[in-house]
């Protein structure tokens, strides 16, 4: 982990992203579905924020 707070925030976006389209497909409402155009962006995201390389070097 380079930044704590980058990766933290990285899977945050992760699992909420996921976690949206999973309450969407199982809400037992056939009008709802996942919108995959926002879950592969955002997950793309969270990912990029997780191998960020934003922390201060050393030496």
């Amino acid at each position: 982990m380079a930044n704590r707070n980058t990766t933290l925030f990285g899977i945050g976006m992760i699992l909420t992203a996921v976690g949206t389209a999973l309450t969407a497909l199982f809400d037992g409402k056939p009008e709802t579905t996942a919108d995959f155009a926002v879950l592969v962006p955002a997950v793309l995201g969270g990912i990029g924020l997780i191998f960020a390389k934003d922390a201060k070097k050393e030496g």
